[in-house]
């Protein structure tokens, strides 16, 4: 059986040359990710470019995931060799001018409102989380921290502020720009950093407009872990981007918030990705640790809809062999994965305030739910979803069932957007006129692909083409000619 668990891969120098990328697909990646935080509008654009050309030379139905910088806040550059900061000394912070750099004593912040979005007692992680300082005082123009976690800084380190005060806009400007950018560009998911609020969501899907990529909230932040819920809510996905989180939230916190926000994610329906460090030693090595095994076994176990990959394929030494490692690990987790168990537990489906008044909605989450418990109660050799936005077949997916799920739909853009969400096979087919013509030729087009063989049973979700609102409220079961 196909592989459940959505491998997303970041491409970045180590991975964007036409013959990796088709390597890369034939590993396991159902998405690739592209980072907009470094290079130009022109740079992203040539990647998406290679990417799309490798999944139409492969034959595969790939997603692309552009994932927006957020509010960069950088310090001026180090010394060349670098600066080592050591535990329990004093550095002071003051807001960068023009021509500044840092050194050990002085860092130099690129942030303007830097001593009025900080407080005595903030914690500041510079880099990656190496290093870390806390605020003891404010003096007048600068701020005054003692070292708490030592470590080399080189280049413009990133400065994470704390977000509960960070006063700039989410997303940014320059955002707006990328996230225009890409649209045009008709990339299938974005990815908004450093999300606080549900209002940061809705206004990423205000930019993106009606029709547009799915929009994933980036939950990297502890405001967006307490407003979980209506950012869930409000986005077409979620990613626990567990780097920052770790930075910004206790770090023993981190793998309960991992499993809250895939509970929670998978109860609306959305894709959950779970991201950051997942075989972060394959950056260099061969083989990953035990540890990161354990991780990625636990992260199926969780619910994850996909895993993603993040220097391992953007500047590892092997991308392909960490894409079809992590392939492999998932493969085997979900031969332990309890797909009944799952379901029985699951509950109703939860909707958005939007949603929760629209019932031809309420009437799709029931009919999934039904299709679920059918294809268990005869055994069906998949559950196809007759589906134009992909709703349908997400519906089915949080249920993780045994059947196989089949998304067919007559939207290349739907199918590449399914590529994210757990379980499902998406197949593109030509639209029909009734109701009896769509299951017909879903069910044809599954067998032709030798998705399901003769004699089999499938379960099928459908609607009326013809109805003023899209409505999935047929569920056959029927048999494979």
């Amino acid at each position: 059986m196909p592989r459940r668990t959505k491998i997303v891969a970041t491409i970045g120098p180590a991975s964007d040359t036409p013959a990796i990328l088709a390597d890369l697909i034939g590993a396991g990646m159902n998405m690739a990710r592209i980072g907009l935080a470094h290079g130009t509008v022109e740079d992203h654009l040539a990647r998406l470019g290679r990417i799309r050309a490798a999944a139409k030379a492969t034959g595969a139905t790939v997603g692309v995931l552009a994932d927006l910088p957020g509010p960069k806040v950088r310090a001026a550059a180090f010394p060349e060799s670098g600066t080592v900061l050591t535990e329990d000394e004093l550095v002071a912070l003051a807001p960068a001018a023009r021509g500044d750099t840092s050194d050990g004593r002085r860092i130099a912040v690129e942030h303007d409102n830097l001593l009025v979005d900080l407080r005595v007692g903030d914690k500041i992680a510079l880099g990656d989380g190496g290093v870390e300082l806390e605020v003891e005082s404010l003096d007048g123009d600068r701020a005054v921290a003692r070292v708490l976690y030592g470590g080399r800084l080189l280049g413009s380190p990133g400065v994470n502020l704390p977000p509960e005060r960070f006063t700039a806009e989410v997303p940014t400007a320059e955002d707006m720009v990328l996230i225009d950018a890409m649209c045009d560009a008709g990339v299938d998911a974005i990815a908004v950093s450093f999300v606080r609020r549900a209002e940061d969501v809705a206004a990423a899907k205000r930019a993106a407009g009606t029709g547009g990529p799915m929009v994933v909230a980036k939950i990297e932040t502890q405001s967006a872990v307490d407003d979980l819920e209506r950012i869930i809510a409000e986005s077409d996905g979620v990613m626990v981007a567990r780097g920052d989180l770790g930075v910004r939230c206790a770090l023993e916190d981190v793998p309960h918030y991992q499993k809250r926000i895939i509970r929670v994610g998978v109860a609306y329906a959305r894709p959950v990705i779970t991201a950051t460090q997942m075989l972060e030693s394959m950056v260099l090595s061969p083989r990953p640790t035990r540890a990161e095994v354990s991780d990625v076994a636990n992260a199926v176990f969780d619910g994850s809809s996909a895993l993603m990959l993040s220097g391992e394929t953007a500047i590892g030494r092997n991308p392909v062999a960490a894409v079809a490692t992590m392939a492999r690990i998932a493969a085997r987790a979900e031969q332990d994965f309890d797909h009944n168990g799952w379901g029985a537990r699951l509950g109703r489906q939860q909707l958005s305030e939007s949603q929760g008044a629209d019932a031809a909605i309420r009437i799709t989450t029931s009919l999934s739910a039904a299709a679920w418990r059918a294809a268990i109660e005869v055994d069906a050799a998949a559950i196809i979803a007759c589906t134009n936005s992909g709703a349908t077949a997400r519906a089915v997916s949080r249920f993780r069932p045994v059947a196989p799920i089949i998304a067919a739909t007559p939207s290349e853009g739907t199918a590449r957007r399914l590529s994210v969400a757990w379980g499902i096979q998406a197949i593109v087919v030509a639209r029909q006129g009734s109701t009896d013509d769509i299951v017909w030729f879903a069910v044809e087009a599954a067998a032709q692909q030798g998705r399901v063989k003769s004699g089999d049973v499938v379960a099928v979700l459908v609607g009326s083409p013809i109805e003023p609102a899209p409505t999935t409220d047929v569920l056959r079961l029927v048999r494979v000619r």
